[in-house]
């Protein structure tokens, strides 16, 4: 059992979007191991079972919804509003992958949706809770190397990322009272890599649960708003001070 009474963080507050699996699992664990009540979002009911049932005494509320969807979003913060009535942390990490083919093979219908995700999720979710982001509070936008550097046959996902980068620049100006950060993870042992590449051996990539440190610092403890980082070649506070 954990006895969290008397941690510095006890009763603060985090969302974690696409938290059922991943590296978003491994954060709201991470989370909720140092004393937040952690909502995580997901769109299936048995990964949001197998995670209900994983949290044991630890303060995780898993919730059905899509952040594409705006009527999720909705019920969502009038929920976190209702329960808790202020938010420390949100990290947007539910994606997409979408088609690996090249674009001129990708319908409109099919862009579009990796679209809806990505990045007019994130928007809407940003500008639904913002009234309940307390002054300090930690944003943070899970980015990937196609967002800084376009690759043929990642497409729609490629130019969501490109998005997210600027959503997270753009909010790191606007979001005054906050703190707000992008993440590239690198390669991991997730499903998502895994569709994107088919034929490589997971056993070769770190797992998300080894790869958490660098979001965990820029949300717990950096000051300076709008940096982006790369998680594996992070060198930590005390290297970069030196």
């Amino acid at each position: 059992m954990f006895d969290l009474s008397n941690s510095p963080l006890a009763g603060t507050v985090a969302l974690v979007t696409g938290g059922t699996r991943g590296l978003g699992r491994a954060l709201v664990f991470d989370l909720a191991r140092k004393g937040f009540v952690v909502y995580a979002t997901g769109r299936t009911p048995d990964a949001l079972a197998a995670l209900a049932a994983d949290a044991g005494d630890l303060a995780i509320h898993p919730v059905q919804a899509n952040i594409a969807n705006p009527e999720h979003n909705a019920a969502l913060v009038a929920r976190i509003a209702e329960e808790q009535g202020g938010l420390d942390v949100l990290v947007h990490n539910a994606s997409l992958l979408g088609p690996r083919t090249p674009l001129a093979q990708i319908s409109t219908d099919t862009f579009r949706r990796v679209l809806e995700v990505n990045v007019l999720g994130i928007h809407d979710l940003t500008h639904r809770v913002g009234a309940l982001l307390r002054p300090g509070a930690g944003v943070l936008l899970v980015t990937s190397g196609v967002g800084v550097v376009g690759k043929a046959g990642w497409g729609a996902y490629s130019v969501s990322k490109f998005g997210v980068e600027a959503l997270g620049q753009i909010l790191a100006e606007e979001l005054t009272q906050q703190r707000v950060f992008v993440v590239d993870p690198g390669s991991m042992q997730t499903a998502m890599r895994a569709e994107a590449y088919p034929a490589e051996d997971p056993t070769a990539l770190r797992r998300p649960q080894d790869n958490t440190a660098p979001f965990l610092w820029l949300l717990l403890e950096a000051r300076h708003s709008g940096e982006r980082i790369k998680a594996q070649t992070w060198e930590g506070p005390a290297r970069k001070s030196a």
